[in-house]
């Protein structure tokens, strides 16, 4: 139920009681000279005038009179604020007040007992945050907060109410509640000392049940702080609490120890939904630990706070602040190890490492990150280790904010195979489920990472990896088919598993894979881009003691497929020239690649080859020729040697021409 209304609601229903209580006094009175239904009468008037509702006391009002001054009536009904279409505030099949005649004669009110039976009490907040239990004022009666009688200090026994119901309905909200099943025990030894109540119910079919102990009950209930003691339980959910706490409004500070391992009973029980929390986060159970304050603004604050969720335990200080649309957690946090759900989204594939997703693809389960609107988030946390599913980072330092279903964890520091991670990731669940990236890898041992995410074990080495990724998608596989980005890889020495290169180019045999194969390199190279759920790689090279090589081609990140080709040149000369050269066809799936070596292209290159040689040779034969000058093409050098040759013509002609006149 809503805190304060809750507060303000048992203050003014004692006040209500004290009312009645002050009318059994005159009406038990009064009956030494009038008939009971007079009396009753005369109560439901003095009761009307006083808080402006009307009192409906059927089958009639038997009174005692020595030494316990007490009445007992039938049905009994008290109406609702004049706003409420809910029905009547209270109704009781039996109401009985006892009060001790010689402590009155004293000055004193002490009421030996008070007893409901079977009532349905109705507690209710109007749109405009008024509560049913505000008496007087506009609905035409003189109750007020310091009314004669409604404060006379008294003290209680012995209250009960028998198989009743409660009922909280807040209408700004749409939030209901209902215990039924009520059986309340309620004693007041002194008017300043603690009030006492036990309650046992039933709410959505859940045992309920509550002890509480007020220890200063004339401060708490003049809206003061008092001592208070509580021990809740819901379900299987138990909450514990002592410290202070005052009632109008809900506050509260001291020493807190929750249970909340059924988070179903403690959600019908504070009128609201169960919360749809990710798998280790609290999907499970919840333990909480620590000093606590409750404000009057509804904010909640942990301080040396202990948070058990789904078996994982996190440390340090915790603020839950309420908001507009939803509330907002700011907490720092600490943890030894931290393990997050394996299967995010459920059964096999994405999130199982190893070969399972080479061989079975990424999942295609719906992932639910709706927990995520359920609150705004600016958590920082330090972690021992971090476990996501197969992949373990270790240390962690990282901050997570939530704004409006949109999460992004900054990665601060990170450990992660053997070198470090940062940059950040972000989970967008706005509009249906995106995630991207920008992260950057250092000294990564990239065979382990590769296997944990992919299953792709083939590729050995150490070395820097960036990537900046975007995917859209309700299901892990969706989001590899769509995947989008770039990103840039540098290796240094290492190897490929399960492919001899060299062996290949020997021997012009694809029979060099598989148990025991290897390619070995000094330095591997790439950039990348990603789009529609494809890598594409132009600029692969990798050098190595007997084999090096260039590359470009697809591979399938959705697919889990590609078609790459690789040109090797193997057994070069000590120079770094010559050397044998095939280009190498990579195709099919990632758990079974074929290897065909592309003899086809080799023949048009040397083709190729030839007809330069060719091409080259008949050049130098004319330049030759030509007497090719340094810097002259060959066709400056024919238009020169054509203009000489003719200019020896012309000269000859001329000097015949000349001879010829003498």
């Amino acid at each position: 139920m809503a805190g304060a209304g809750q507060g303000a609601a048992m203050r003014w229903i004692l006040r209500v009681l004290g009312v009645l209580a002050v009318l059994v006094v005159l009406g038990a009175a009064a009956l030494l000279l009038i008939p009971s239904d007079r009396v009753a009468a005369l109560a439901v008037g003095q009761f009307e005038k006083v808080t402006g509702r009307k009192l409906v006391i059927e089958g009639g009002v038997t009174p005692t009179l020595w030494p316990v001054l007490g009445v007992e009536t039938g049905r009994v009904t008290i109406s609702n604020a004049d706003w409420s279409e809910e029905g009547p505030m209270l109704v009781a099949d039996a109401l009985a007040i006892r009060i001790d005649a010689n402590a009155l004669w004293g000055g004193a009110v002490r009421i030996t007992g008070l007893d409901l039976t079977r009532p349905e009490i109705l507690i209710e907040t109007g749109e405009d945050g008024t509560g049913n239990w505000v008496f007087g004022g506009t609905a035409g009666g003189t109750a007020s907060a310091g009314m004669a009688g409604a404060d006379t200090p008294f003290t209680l026994d012995l209250g009960t109410i028998r198989d009743g119901s409660i009922g909280y309905i807040d209408h700004s909200t749409g939030r209901s509640v209902l215990l039924t099943g009520v059986d309340l025990e309620a004693r007041l030894a002194s008017y300043d000392g603690p009030l006492d109540v036990s309650l046992t119910a039933e709410s959505g079919g859940e045992a309920v049940a509550l002890d509480l102990s007020v220890e200063a009950f004339r401060t708490a209930y003049e809206g003061g702080v008092s001592p208070v003691t509580l021990s809740a339980q819901a379900g299987q959910a138990r909450v514990d609490f002592a410290g202070r706490a005052g009632f109008i409004p809900l506050v509260a500070e001291g020493a807190l120890e929750a249970d909340l391992a059924d988070l179903a009973a403690v959600s019908a029980l504070s009128g609201t939904e169960r919360p749809a929390l990710p798998q280790g986060f609290g999907s499970r159970s919840v333990q909480v630990a620590g000093d606590v304050t409750l404000t009057a603004e509804g904010s909640v604050h942990l301080r040396k706070g202990r948070v058990v969720l789904d078996g994982t335990a996190v440390t340090g200080d915790m603020d839950l602040l309420p908001g507009e649309d939803r509330p907002k957690l700011v907490a720092r946090l600490a943890t030894d190890a931290l393990a997050v759900a394996e299967h995010v989204a459920g059964g096999s594939g994405a999130g199982e490492g190893g070969g399972a997703v080479a061989t079975a693809g990424w999942s295609d389960r719906p992932i639910d990150l709706s927990g995520l609107g359920a609150l705004d988030a600016d958590v920082g946390i330090r972690a021992g280790s971090l476990a996501l599913g197969p992949v373990t980072l270790a240390p962690v330092a990282a901050r997570v904010t939530v704004d409006r279903a949109r999460a992004v964890v900054q990665l601060d520091e990170v450990g992660a195979y053997g070198g470090t991670l940062g940059g950040q990731f972000v989970l967008n669940a706005r509009d249906g489920l995106s995630v991207g990236g920008d992260l950057a890898f250092r000294d990564i041992d990239l065979q382990p990472m590769l296997s944990d995410l992919t299953g792709f074990r083939r590729l050995i080495g150490t070395g820097d990896l960036t990537l900046d990724f975007l995917g859209a998608g309700g299901s892990v596989d969706a989001i590899m088919r769509g995947l989008s980005g770039s990103g840039v890889m540098n290796l240094g020495s290492g190897a490929i598993e399960g492919l001899d290169i060299a062996g290949m180019i020997r021997t012009l045999d694809t029979g060099y894979v598989g148990e025991g194969q290897r390619t070995v390199f000094d330095s591997l190279s790439a950039s990348f881009d990603m789009d529609g759920g494809d890598l594409f790689n132009r600029d692969l090279l990798m050098a190595g003691p007997v084999v090096s090589a260039e590359g470009a081609g697809r591979i399938g990140l959705g697919a889990r497929d590609l078609e790459y080709r690789i040109r090797p040149t193997a057994l070069r000369g000590a120079d770094g020239t010559g050397g044998v050269s095939v280009p190498l066809w990579i195709t099919g799936s990632w758990a079974a690649p074929s290897f065909a070596l592309d003899l086809e292209a080799l023949a048009q290159e040397n083709l190729k080859d030839e007809a330069k040689a060719l091409e080259d040779s008949l050049k130098a034969k004319a330049a030759a020729e030509l007497d090719q000058q340094e810097g002259e093409s060959l066709e400056d050098a024919a238009k020169r040697k054509l203009q000489e040759e003719l200019g020896q013509e012309a000269g000859g002609l001329l000097l015949d021409l000349l001879g010829g006149g003498n």
